[in-house]
């Protein structure tokens, strides 16, 4: 049931700001000018524990600032106008929570508590546990393309730390349910969990993922996440990821093209 709302959450509503143009299948929003009016919202609420994962595809050099995410408990549909920005314009409409992507990481702490701990396990293991939630790992994850510059790279593709902001960066958001009948939000970025970023946010209303193509940020594009077991092409890779020194030597394996490409992400 949740890979099914999953496929069909998996794209932009067309309700948008008036600097955004969606595809065909609207699971990209490109901004086609300025800065600004490049509000986007999930085609439908989110399920408990659903991620609304994108990936940056292009950036715009000139501007200041990052993409946006967030939860909304306002309906697009009923948006007589789009805000400008989400950060603060649809902030002060009210029922909303969206927080900047920074350069690093977007570690946000609740006023008068130290940053909670998040385990954080090697990259290879399949699924990342946020509370209740359990989200195969893989797909969660950004990676750039190997190159002339891999072994200079690879150490933090090991550990999945590519930059934040940077193009083919994932960024999701979600919320958890808690026992007091409200929710956590949580951001995770490139496999991540950033902790709880937002909480108490009701679970009486329906929530929609707001995701703001601002300023240097271009165009990003939405990621299905499938829940259930990983593929056995998914179990290769990371088996072959966990014992090899970097990307580059997976050429020197005795594998089929196809599988080599796949696993070094390109």
């Amino acid at each position: 049931a949740m890979a099914a709302r999953c496929r069909l959450a998996a794209r932009f509503h067309h309700v948008h700001g008036t600097n955004v143009r969606l595809d065909a299948s609207r699971t990209r929003a490109t901004r086609v000018e300025s800065f600004a009016n490049g509000l986007c919202f999930s085609q439908e609420p989110l399920a408990p524990g659903q991620i609304f994962l994108v990936e940056i595809e292009e950036k715009e050099l000139g501007w200041c600032g990052h993409l946006r995410v967030g939860l909304t408990a306002l309906d697009p549909q009923s948006l007589e106008v789009v805000p400008e920005y989400s950060l603060p314009d649809l902030v002060n409409m009210g029922d909303t929570w969206v927080f900047a992507i920074t350069r690093s990481h977007n570690r946000v702490t609740v006023d008068g508590e130290e940053e909670p701990a998040r385990a954080r396990g090697p990259p290879w293991e399949p699924f990342l546990l946020i509370e209740q939630v359990r989200i195969p790992r893989d797909t969660l994850v950004g990676r750039s393309k190997p190159g002339r510059y891999s072994h200079i790279l690879d150490d933090l593709y090991k550990m999945n730390v590519l930059p934040a902001t940077a193009r083919r960066s994932r960024i999701g958001v979600l919320y958890a349910p808690q026992p007091d009948g409200t929710a956590d939000m949580h951001i995770v970025i490139n496999g991540e969990d950033m902790g709880p970023s937002a909480r108490h946010l009701p679970t009486t209303r329906p929530l929609y993922a707001v995701v703001d193509v601002f300023a240097s940020t271009k165009s990003v594009r939405v990621i299905p996440v499938e829940y259930g077991f990983p593929s056995l092409q998914t179990l290769c890779r990371l088996v072959i990821q966990k014992h090899i020194v970097h990307r580059l030597a997976i050429d020197g394996l005795d594998l089929p093209p196809p599988l080599k490409s796949f696993c070094k992400h390109e």
